[in-house]
């Protein structure tokens, strides 16, 4: 709350003041006000910003753990369609969907070990020196995973 004090001028003898000789005294009181007010803001969106720093890396460790899956499974599903490529293509193309089957296992072991800051480090480094295959490789584990997830496309025909 503001203060205002009226009191006569230092060497003034006028039991009344005049408006020359008013001195008003309302900006202490209001600047360390604000001041306080200002800290406890601060203080207040230091904890938001902790939480949601928390909060955030809950979640991406969550979906770490959910594409290592993905992956486990998308890696079990190359493996077992492997066979019948063996069968039906011959067993060069069998080959194939083995080795991509062990490459993307590792992958999801490898993401399992690594910190996020690791995992995202890795990505940036990846995308850097080959973007065209981290464009092909997005949009086939997007595919793949649509497909995986239940994503018809819209070509249900019941």
């Amino acid at each position: 709350m503001n203060q205002t004090t009226l009191s006569p001028e230092p060497g003034t003898s006028s039991a009344t003041p005049t408006a020359a000789d008013i001195k008003l005294d309302d900006g202490a009181d209001t600047s360390s006000s604000k001041a306080g007010t200002r800290d406890k803001i601060s203080a207040e969106a230091q904890k938001l910003k902790g939480k949601a720093g928390e909060k955030a890396s809950e979640y991406a460790a969550v979906g770490k753990e959910k594409a290592s899956d993905a992956l486990d499974g998308l890696s079990r599903l190359l493996q077992d369609a492997a066979v019948s490529v063996d069968q039906r293509l011959g067993e060069n193309y069998g080959q194939y969907a083995r080795k991509t089957a062990d490459a993307i296992s590792g992958a999801a072991a490898s993401l399992r070990e690594k910190d996020l800051n690791e995992v995202a480090e890795s990505t940036r480094e990846f995308v850097r020196k080959s973007p065209v295959i981290a464009v092909g490789a997005a949009a086939a584990v997007g595919f793949v995973l649509a497909r995986l997830l239940g994503g018809s496309g819209g070509n249900d025909k019941d």
